[in-house]
């Protein structure tokens, strides 16, 4: 029973990927966490489709063989439909096998950037129970239906929380000595402190359905891709998932959606009847469910930590979900910021100097796939500009080829051995579990 008034090392607001993976890996470790999570898991989210960048926060929890059991959709790569389209008077190649992509199509596999042959796509209900329950199995208190109230603060130091549980009356106290927040799109402590800075230039809206009886992919290991097709003003996203539906969105300039006259639902048949290869994908098929929007405007806080706090994932930054990137960044930020507040705990005087390592280390990372972002939305280029501007990131000396580097960038792995290194100068054996 946690009463109100109780000390815990880590006190993580939300209990999402990274709040999850945070605070499992840190209860690993022996320091007592609590999370606080404002809804009932399992819950719906969007952001379905995962990539290979997330795997090893994954696997050091130990929920690959979990991740598989569960029968998610294994994915390979992505295909894409998108940048300058072949010259009208080009040589066509023949027609694809049954199952297989379009000839206009292009795309990359996870297997040329990393260990990594697949990744997953998920029903992001069922993966981030999973998440979450295995932050409880490594010993972290969970605390659902939770409602996160204010930080204590000491100072400029935050030192605790107050929350409430619903249904109760008693606003509750706990202490800590580090608070995460891993509370998403509603960054708690980017609102609290005033430091959300907005991507004008990203300012989309996103309308979303699932369908039924979709035709699929099966050639090869195209089976599972994620389809990603472009339109004059947006874009299409088709994924796959085990139960037999298909996630298909559409994403747009919030400007462009309001100058077309047009609910979003209209708009989303409209710009679907125009697609070459997802119309294709979903003839004959029927909605299973009814649309559902968002905004997907993207951010960046000012700052990632401060006097006995840090965030993680969407919390600190929430970048267009055009690549894919959610969970990967929530899931490699929590590995990072794991390794933080290990050592600032165990070794108090190195609080400031680790934390701030750890935002210089996923803002870099942040910066690079946003800067990726901002060049791949410009459709005019061909597939060789994109594979150039991926090498110019990630390999300016070109070891290895365009297509490899194209693959790591899309693959959220970009400085893998360079970004979130051990914040502690010798690495900590870590304790099973």
């Amino acid at each position: 029973m946690i009463k109100s008034g109780d000390d815990f090392d880590v006190i993580v607001i939300g209990g999402g990927p990274g709040g999850a993976a945070t605070a499992g890996l840190l209860a690993r470790e022996g320091h007592r966490v609590l999370v606080l999570e404002r809804e009932k898991f399992p819950r719906y989210h969007i952001g379905e489709s995962l990539i290979t960048g997330a795997l090893p926060t994954l696997e050091d929890l130990g929920l690959l063989d979990r991740m598989d059991q569960l029968g998610f959709t294994k994915k390979y790569g992505g295909t894409l439909l998108w940048g300058k389209n072949n010259p009208p008077n080009a040589q066509r190649s023949e027609e694809p096998a049954e199952g297989a992509p379009g000839p206009e199509t292009w795309g990359f596999r996870f297997a040329e950037a990393s260990k990594y042959e697949h990744s997953y796509q998920v029903r992001r209900a069922d993966f981030d129970a999973l998440v979450l329950a295995r932050a409880r199995e490594l010993g972290a208190q969970v605390l659902e239906e939770t409602t996160f109230h204010a930080p204590v603060l000491d100072g400029d130091r935050v030192v605790g929380v107050t929350y409430g549980q619903r249904n109760g009356q008693e606003r509750r106290t706990a202490k800590c000595r580090l608070l995460v927040d891993a509370s998403g799109q509603a960054h708690v402590l980017g609102r609290e402190f005033d430091c959300v800075q907005w991507h004008e230039d990203l300012r989309n809206i996103a309308v979303w359905s699932y369908l039924q009886g979709c035709k699929r992919y099966t050639a090869g290991n195209h089976a599972g891709d994620i389809l990603t097709e472009n339109r004059p003003d947006g874009w299409f996203w088709f994924i796959p998932l085990s139960d037999g539906t298909v996630s298909v969105g559409y994403v747009t300039p919030v400007e462009r959606y309001k100058q077309s006259g047009m609910s979003l639902e209209e708009l989303y048949e409209s710009e679907m009847a125009r697609t070459k290869e997802v119309s294709k994908l979903t003839d004959g098929a029927f909605r299973a469910s009814g649309f559902r929007t968002i905004r997907d405007w993207s951010y960046t806080c000012t700052r990632f930590h401060g006097p006995g706090w840090a965030m993680v994932g969407d919390a600190a930054a929430f970048i267009d979900p055009l690549l894919s990137t959610g969970v990967t960044l929530a899931m490699r930020g929590a590995a990072g910021l794991f390794e933080a507040a290990h050592t600032a705990l165990t070794e108090p005087d190195r609080e400031l100097a680790v934390l701030a390592r750890y935002e210089d280390d996923y803002r870099a990372f942040l910066d690079s796939l946003l800067d990726f972002v901002r060049f791949f939305y410009n459709k005019s280029f061909s597939k060789e500009d994109y594979w150039d501007k991926a090498q110019q990131t990630v390999d300016p000396e070109k070891v290895r080829s365009r297509q490899a580097d194209f693959a790591t960038v899309l693959s959220g792995l970009t400085g893998m051995r360079e970004i979130f290194e051990a914040a502690a100068d010798e690495p900590h054996a870590p304790a099973g579990g």
